[in-house]
């Protein structure tokens, strides 16, 4: 039997990260909190992260939410005093 592509507990928002590997490759990382998603980002996580997108399946919507992430990016660096990493320095301009 094959796996549902709808998770157990359905009625969630997801989050799913578009990262660039190279010229034509990219890759989608989905995460469950938006807190970690922004974590992991902070973190280095990801090579080269083009958009966020958070979607929830039951409630039918999808949004890119690059620039409220990347936003939130700005003013934790801001508040914890350090510089935007530089593996981040082209998301938070292509979204802010």
């Amino acid at each position: 039997m094959p796996t549902p592509v709808v998770p157990y507990g359905a009625d969630q928002t997801l989050f799913v990260v578009i990262d660039r590997l190279g010229k034509a490759n990219e890759i989608r990382i989905e995460r469950s909190d938006l807190e970690a998603t922004i974590g992991e980002l902070v973190a280095g996580c990801f090579n080269d992260p083009i958009k966020v997108i958070s979607f929830n399946t039951l409630e039918h919507w999808t949004r890119d939410i690059s620039t409220d992430v990347a936003g939130e990016i700005r003013a934790r660096c801001d508040i914890d005093g350090v510089a935007l990493p530089d593996y981040l320095s082209d998301f938070v301009q292509n979204h802010t």
